[in-house]
């Protein structure tokens, strides 16, 4: 499949910030699973910088805006050819260990009713069946509410809330599965949702989020809690972490703007 992506972030700060600085998280790598057949990132229209791998092999870019800057617009957008493998990724360059994402933080640290659902869900069960079971508990055990949580909402707080979206989905598996001592890591990407898709699980103006679980005999698999499955052709990675912020496709670091505006919007169709 052929999807058409398109992705605006504006800024606006007021005052003028004396400094911006940019790190970006917008580029699909070439997987099994997806190849980027034209794709561009600009910043104020022009490309950023210093384009390198980071530590977990995604690929980021850095912009600086040294003489101050009143509005910042990101504008990453192209086509991705995707195939449908099934969640597992293959052909990616993998630069970190799988145990790294044995790491918890403050989002995902696992309580007693995490490891109880984790234990509970993954009973009798080992490898990629474990996974699959422990992701329907947690779609189960969390209800699609937009608005019910923050950026700030733990795994932890999330499962007593029973209410989330797909961040929360993801930051719970992932504090499910390294209570059971399987390495997990948030993903970032864009979604397709295509006619027949549950319309409450629409992402159309955001990027998406689920995690990759580390499963021997496959590698890494994904799993979209929030959609019950594994990825499929209507998605595409851009990036993954310990957790969201980790794994953030824009981070930024401003001097001496008192107020930001923020616009965004994320456009994913298929391409003819």
């Amino acid at each position: 499949m052929l999807l058409s992506i398109r992705h605006r972030t504006f800024y606006r700060y007021d005052p003028p910030a004396a400094r911006v600085a940019l790190k970006l998280r917008l580029y699909p790598a070439v997987t099994a699973a997806q190849t980027p057949r034209s794709w561009s990132v600009t910043v104020n229209g022009e490309a950023p910088h210093m384009r390198l791998a980071n530590g977990y092999g995604d690929e980021e870019s850095v912009w600086l805006a040294h003489d101050g800057a009143e509005e910042v617009e990101i504008v990453a957008e192209g086509v991705v050819e995707t195939r449908d493998v099934h969640g597992v990724l293959r052909g990616w360059r993998m630069a970190a260990r799988p145990a790294m994402f044995l790491r918890k933080t403050p989002l995902t640290a696992p309580d007693e009713a995490i490891t109880a659902l984790a234990k509970e869900a993954t009973a009798g069960k080992t490898g990629i069946s474990a996974a699959h079971a422990l992701s329907e508990a947690v779609r189960d055990a969390v209800d699609y509410r937009p608005g019910a949580t923050t950026a700030k909402t733990t795994a932890a707080e999330t499962l007593n809330l029973g209410a989330g979206v797909c961040q929360d989905h993801t930051h719970l598996l992932i504090s499910g599965a390294r209570s059971l001592g399987a390495a997990a890591r948030y993903v970032v990407g864009y979604l397709m949702v295509g006619e027949g898709d549950q319309p409450e699980l629409s992402t159309e103006q955001e990027t998406h989020a689920w995690a990759e679980i580390w499963i021997d005999s496959l590698g890494w698999v994904g799993f979209d809690a929030s959609n019950r499955i594994c990825p499929t052709d209507h998605y595409v990675r851009l990036a993954a972490g310990l957790d969201a912020p980790d794994a953030a496709p824009l981070r930024g670091s401003i001097t001496g703007a008192a107020e930001e505006t923020l616009e965004a919007d994320v456009q994913v169709t298929q391409a003819q």
